[in-house]
């Protein structure tokens, strides 16, 4: 069975065949968030603070940490964003203990980020494009850390899914050229928007099964590019995750706050048999108990203790 292994300080999640869906908590990221945008450029923290603690809270495995802010004063991303994503990642690791994925185009914030962040992290990410092998899958090996490898290249995203396949082909075996094994490539198969593309879901699900069988490589998304533009995107997702799941995926980049999809989840990980003995749905979904009311089977203090007889 093919296993990802990642990493924090003390603890370790896996990503696996076997293993329940790793959920990647995608709130750091200042992409489409103006207002978190301009805090990091303040330098305020307060709303990734709240973010990473949040996302764990509600389920999270790993967090993706991305630093990349436009600066008005500095608009140089190769200048700005590597000691950003240092300082965002000491910070996020200083408050969870969870394995952590370093998010940025630009080589110097990863290596940014590999260089003060714990244990073994995933590397987000490599593409098909010659210039990007070049930079990204030196820092793999060097770190030896896990990476997810998107299906895209010099020619940009093709809406047909031989295409995308044949890319992250082409990365699994460049990686192998660094001796860097299957195991550490995590493809990502591009999710496009369904209201864009009626078939985009069933060429994701046939795209990992492909993956999983052919290559023998993990597999991400970006889960929520599958309801893009459309109304009510937290149900498509919700409906999405589990037959991704079902198809062989086995991690993706979400909103673990979002309950609805959390439970989807959840319940897909328990149809998939790796939930053992349902433990988890069943805390998840066990009620609250109210203030001073006893364990349910539980028997009082006063009925479990055996009367003494008198003489």
């Amino acid at each position: 069975m093919t296993r990802t292994i990642v990493e924090s300080k003390t603890k370790t999640a896996i990503i696996g065949f076997d293993q329940p869906f790793c959920v990647i908590g995608e709130r750091i990221n200042p992409t489409g968030r103006k207002l978190l945008a301009a805090q990091l450029e303040a330098g305020d923290f307060s709303t990734v603070e709240k973010d990473a603690l949040e996302q764990v809270a509600a389920g999270a495995t790993m967090l993706d940490v991305n630093a990349g802010v436009v600066y008005n004063s500095n608009p140089n991303p190769n200048e700005t964003e590597p000691p950003l994503m240092r300082q965002m990642i000491e910070l996020v690791q200083g408050l969870v203990d969870v394995p952590l994925c370093i998010d940025s185009s630009v080589p110097g914030a990863l290596e940014a980020g590999l260089e003060v962040c714990h244990g073994r992290p995933l590397l987000n990410s490599v593409t098909g494009e010659e210039e990007r092998l070049d930079l990204v899958l030196p820092l793999v090996k060097k770190y030896n850390v896990p990476v997810v490898a998107i299906s895209n290249d010099d020619t940009g995203i093709s809406e047909d899914p031989d295409v995308r396949f044949a890319v992250a082909k082409k990365i699994v075996e460049r990686a192998a050229d660094f001796g860097i094994p299957a195991h550490d490539i995590v493809v990502d198969p591009l999710v496009m928007p369904i209201g864009a593309m009626a078939t985009a879901g069933q060429q994701v699900f046939a795209l990992v099964r492909r993956l999983r069988g052919e290559l023998g490589v993990n597999t991400t998304c970006g889960a929520s590019n599958i309801s893009f533009g459309l109304p009510n995107r937290h149900g498509i997702n919700a409906a999405f995750l589990p037959m991704a799941i079902a198809a062989g995926m086995t991690s993706a980049i979400m909103n673990p706050v979002r309950p609805q999809e959390m439970e989807a989840v959840r319940a897909a990980n328990l149809l998939m048999n790796n939930d053992a003995h349902g433990a988890e749905w069943i805390r998840s979904n066990k009620a609250p108990q109210a203030e001073g009311e006893a364990p349910a089977g539980a028997r009082g203090a006063r009925g479990g203790r055996r009367r003494r007889r008198s003489a």
